[in-house]
């Protein structure tokens, strides 16, 4: 009886590695930023892909679209295929599929190929992250993991926006599919240091008598893939003007409502959705998808308007996001260093900050302006986002027990890619319908009844003049005057949607009340 008392009564310790956890962050970063990477090295190189397959280039795009639904489909699946094989199996499983699945997209000959490639590499990314995050958490004493937080953001921020200027130079220099190519010897590495030295906790090993939830798998995929399509497709059909966006939506969301009854009602849901009712994780998890919602989408817009605005190439379009890495990497060094000194919530304050000056900085641009004009607005994105996002990390997962990490972050990555989806989506729509808008506006602008149209069309009129007939002469210059409404329209499209991530920075800030100092207590 004494015994048994003894046991009840003394503290759990909390489960750390023998290894050095900077040493076992190795593997677990080069994985990381290998799909990282992947989700936006791909983005330059469609144009090259459509050349090869003999298709357009929206087609092209579903070899971006079906990465993202496999990482979507296999993220929360995590800690199910954890139980099932055991955490170091499933991690080591997921390099070996993303390496191979690499190949076949290198090597892929069809549209058809590269797309189930794609998905396949999807599949094995998918996971590397959120079980990176748990690895990386669990290793570290608790005192150590904004530190720790610090070099998984670092990764996650920094390798999505190298992607494009990475991609643009294998792919202008050698083929696009070398872009694939370069994970293989990575992925072999990787794959030889992380069985090496990887350590498996008690509570992470193969269980017995694992069984798979169908129905909210299924339900999942549903879910995911309408919403995928949905999400790219719809600004393109219309949106809720095509009868097959508004079917797939409603079969979406339907799917969306019962996988989230079907979690709380099933013995053995695909996870744990209980895990939401911590107010950290909640929280916190609800400001990370805006801060990734604002990384993805950005990243993805600010190349197409230097292409489609300025005449830049892919590689200089891809090498114009540089400074935001240079920010990232000076605010993984401030928050390493200061974190401790001066609070996570205030990191997290100032990132917000900085990164709403940043939006509003993007606000000002013109086509007049230089490198350095999109250089400094793009290091104050990197400096916030990596100064908001890394204290959030911890924090979210803090009132945690280590057993639920690898659930929780497999919930909170789905969450945050369904963000960055929606993101994307939205700024793509942004830009089409605030154009038109602008243009509608400016277009009473070209009126006789204006003297800054009267005057700048004259002029025009007399250089045409030179070389042409004066009814030629007429026509030449009011077209030229009607492309640069175009042009300003499309120009104001993009900064009114600059405006919106700055918006939206300063807006989660009050959510920063709802989030508190407590530690769970083991």
């Amino acid at each position: 009886m004494d015994e048994v008392e003894n046991v009840s009564t003394t503290p759990q310790t909390e489960w750390l590695p023998k290894k050095n956890p900077w040493i076992i962050s190795i593997p677990l970063m080069a994985s990381v930023f290998m799909f990282a990477l992947d989700e936006t090295i791909s983005n330059v190189a469609l144009p090259y892909m459509a050349g090869s397959f003999s298709c357009s280039h929206s087609e092209a795009t579903w070899v971006i679209t079906f990465y993202l639904i496999a990482s979507g489909i296999i993220i929360p699946a995590v800690d199910f295929f954890c139980k099932l094989l055991g955490r170091n199996n499933f991690f080591l499983l997921s390099i070996i599929v993303f390496t191979l699945s690499s190949f076949m997209c290198g090597i892929s000959n069809s549209l058809i190929m590269m797309v189930l490639s794609r998905f396949l590499q999807g599949l094995g990314g998918g996971a590397i992250l959120p079980l990176t995050q748990s690895i990386m958490l669990e290793s570290f004493p608790r005192e150590k993991r904004p530190q720790a937080m610090a070099l998984f953001g670092l990764g996650i921020v920094f390798a999505p926006i190298i992607g494009p200027a990475v991609g643009g130079w294998i792919t202008e220099n050698w083929s696009w599919p070398y872009i694939y190519y370069i994970n293989i010897p990575i992925g072999f590495v990787t794959l030889a240091l992380a069985q090496n030295l990887l350590e498996e906790p008690p509570y992470a090993k193969k269980q017995k008598g694992v069984k798979i939830d169908y129905i909210g798998f299924s339900l999942l995929s549903i879910w995911l893939i309408c919403l995928q399509i949905v999400l790219d497709k719809g600004n393109d059909a219309d949106w809720f003007g095509s009868t097959w966006i508004c079917w797939l939506t409603f079969v979406s969301c339907l799917a969306g409502i019962l996988f989230v009854i079907s979690q709380f009602k099933l013995k053995n849901p695909l996870t744990d959705l209980r895990v939401l009712k911590d107010r950290n994780f909640f929280f916190g998890t609800i400001i990370q998808t805006v801060l990734v919602a604002s990384m993805m989408a950005s990243s993805a817009m600010l190349p197409s308007m230097l292409q489609r605005m300025m005449g830049y190439t892919s590689f200089l379009s891809g090498i114009s996001m540089i400074p935001r890495g240079g920010g990232c990497l000076l605010a993984t060094v401030i928050t390493a260093a200061f974190i401790g000194k001066f609070g996570e919530k205030r990191f997290v304050f100032v990132g917000l900050i900085i990164l709403g000056i940043g939006g509003l900085a993007f606000g000002e641009i013109n086509l007049q302006i230089s490198l350095l004009n999109i250089a400094i607005p793009n290091f104050l994105f990197g400096l916030g986002m990596v100064m908001a996002m890394v204290p959030l990390i911890d924090m979210s997962c803090r009132t945690l027990k280590n057993e639920q990490l690898t659930n929780a972050s497999g919930i909170q990555n789905l969450i945050k890619n369904v963000g960055a989806a929606i993101g994307t989506s939205l700024v793509t729509t942004c830009v089409s319908r605030f154009s038109q808008t602008h243009q509608y506006m400016m277009v009473g602008k070209l009126s006789d009844l204006n003297p800054a149209f009267v005057e700048r069309f004259n002029s025009y009129v007399g250089m045409f003049m030179q070389s042409m007939d004066p009814a030629s002469a007429s026509e030449k210059a009011a077209g030229l005057l009607y492309n640069q409404l175009l042009q300003q329209s499309a120009l104001w499209a993009y900064i009114d949607t600059f405006r919106i991530f700055a918006i939206a920075a300063f807006m989660i800030i009050p959510l920063l009340l709802f989030l508190h100092k407590k530690k769970h207590v083991l």
